[in-house]
């Protein structure tokens, strides 16, 4: 049986010595693997529409049970021709594929996340903030996995009251009252936890150009890796280069 798939690449791994094993984020089923035979052949058909970070439809012959579907045939829509030509955005669209790929399970469809993904291929290709998109990114992730921040009130006693810390085991904002119950929350500006909380509910399809000071982008990112380390077990080797290319890059200027 034939069946079609619009999708983006998320993973690809060498499978014998002209294959590859494709994984797709497709918006009918989410993410699923497909075979790709003969992709590592220099004239194949088949290598640039299995290339990461590609987005097409994907035709595949799907046998009978769970077997896995054979790559018959793929059409590339985008290819983010200018993302791949940039390490920095190689580097960030690498650990956002990485990212969703491990917190997301296979054959759950959600095209919400599916769109979310292709918009922030697109503005990393087209050049927008990547630090910041990948910010966002990780903020949406972190819903899909259960545990994002409580940032409308203080997350131990509701009240809302300023100025807030943010309390890592706890789970969001704490407020100067409840602040002693965590002597390891984190001091944050009121501009980090407004951000984030935008971030959860943010439109992508609306972004524009946000201006973030160093030290916002500072806190984000801690706030938002401290979240990962504490309620996730992971261990992304995409985070890994993306943080040593981070500590090559030079400090931004306000």
């Amino acid at each position: 049986m034939l069946v079609k798939w619009e999708g983006i690449v998320i993973r690809s791994v060498d499978y014998g010595e002209s294959s590859k094993v494709v994984t797709l984020f497709t918006r009918e089923h989410g993410k699923l693997a497909i075979m790709v035979r003969g992709a590592k052949k220099a004239k194949s058909r088949l290598a640039a529409v299995s290339q990461l970070f590609t987005h097409g439809y994907y035709l595949c012959k799907a046998g009978p049970g769970t077997g896995m579907p054979d790559l018959s045939q793929g059409d590339i829509v985008n290819s983010f021709r200018e993302l791949r030509q940039s390490l920095n955005e190689t580097a960030y669209a690498a650990y956002i594929a990485e990212l969703l790929d491990r917190l997301t399970h296979e054959r759950e469809a959600n095209p919400f996340l599916f769109q979310f993904l292709l918009h922030t291929f697109g503005y990393l290709d087209e050049g927008r903030d990547a630090e910041i998109l990948c910010r966002i990114f990780e903020t949406k992730m972190l819903q899909v996995a259960g545990i994002s921040p409580q940032l409308t009130c203080c997350t131990n006693c509701g009240e809302q009251r300023e100025p807030y810390a943010i309390s890592i085991s706890q789970g969001g904002l704490l407020c100067p009252v409840c602040l002693p119950s965590d002597p390891y929350a984190l001091a944050v500006t009121p501009s980090t936890w407004k951000l984030l909380r935008l971030f959860q509910v943010f439109d992508l399809e609306r972004l524009g150009e946000i201006e973030v000071k160093p030290a916002t982008r500072s806190q984000l990112k801690h706030v938002l890796r401290g979240f990962m380390d504490e309620h996730l077990d992971l261990s992304l080797k995409s985070r890994s280069f993306l943080e040593q290319l981070e500590r090559m890059e030079m400090p931004r200027q306000d």
